[in-house]
């Protein structure tokens, strides 16, 4: 029987992977962070090891162990987090090779370590294909002005990513009210609606030349809270690689609440039109 190995961040995806995988007959066994995975993973996982951040010697021995050869990050972990960070000497070593401290450059070096060990690291993607945001307009069509917003709006966050900052920006009439940083999207779009008041619009990318086996984007029914209560009026996401949560009950939501929610291809060809 097929066993992957699941680490477990924060939020709803480490639960609802471990769910999705259950159903195809995939065993998963799971290694979850302490002040971080939610508590209620373990009843849904074959076997768990809770760990703090840092301890990588525990999680490749556990994973070895447990007969895993792929492996998939799931959840993120709050950058606050890393402030707190007990790494053991194997973390250590890993810390003193890597000479840039960026996210991206970390959890690449993190994947070289355990593919040194006979793991695998793949993308949530790989498993959970139809969860994947489709090209188009799910809730509403957009406005001209909203359309204009996301046309202008779209390279910025791109270029945001690409300095590895964040995934998400709030924009309204030109101007850009929110940058996603080490709060996370859901506290950068409260942000943004506070001081845009009403009518904002949120874009949520992936960075370019992004290893979909890492952070990839993520929204839930918490993005269309977090967005209720800013009074924003569109959530534009990048089809292909933005997971949907809840799918069903994101898009019920933001109907009634008259959120506009597009998949956009990374050509924007549909924003064009």
């Amino acid at each position: 029987m097929q066993v992957v190995g699941l680490i477990a961040g924060n939020g709803q995806l480490p639960g609802l992977f471990a769910d999705h995988l259950k159903q195809r007959g995939i065993t998963v066994v799971a290694v979850a962070h302490l002040g971080e995975s939610e508590t209620t993973l373990s009843a849904k996982v074959a076997e768990i090891l809770w760990i703090r951040v840092g301890q990588i010697g525990k999680l490749i021995s556990f994973f070895k162990a447990a007969g895993v050869v792929n492996v998939v990050m799931a959840g993120g972990i709050r950058k606050t987090r890393l402030f707190e960070m007990r790494p053991d000497v194997r973390c250590l070593s890993l810390l003193a090779r890597v000479k840039e401290k960026k996210d991206d450059a970390l959890l690449r070096a993190f994947a070289r370590e355990m593919e040194g060990e006979g793991l695998q690291v793949r993308s949530a993607a790989d498993y959970m294909e139809t969860l994947l945001a489709q090209e188009g307009e799910w809730t509403r069509p957009l406005t001209r002005k909203e359309r204009a917003e996301v046309r202008w709006g779209w390279p910025l966050a791109k270029q945001i990513g690409g300095l590895d900052v964040g995934q998400c920006i709030v924009v309204r009439d030109g101007v850009v009210l929110a940058v996603e940083a080490i709060e996370g999207t859901d506290a950068a779009i409260r942000r943004g609606g506070a001081l845009g008041r009403t009518r904002s619009i949120v874009i949520k990318v992936c960075k370019p030349h992004q290893d979909l086996r890492f952070d990839l984007p993520t929204i839930g029914p918490g993005t269309i809270v977090a967005m209720k209560e800013a009074r924003a009026s569109v959530l534009a996401v990048e089809a292909g690689k933005t997971l949907l949560l809840e799918k069903e009950r994101l898009l019920d939501e933001a109907r009634c609440a008259g959120i506009a929610v597009v998949g956009i291809s990374e050509g924007m060809n549909d924003v064009e039109r």
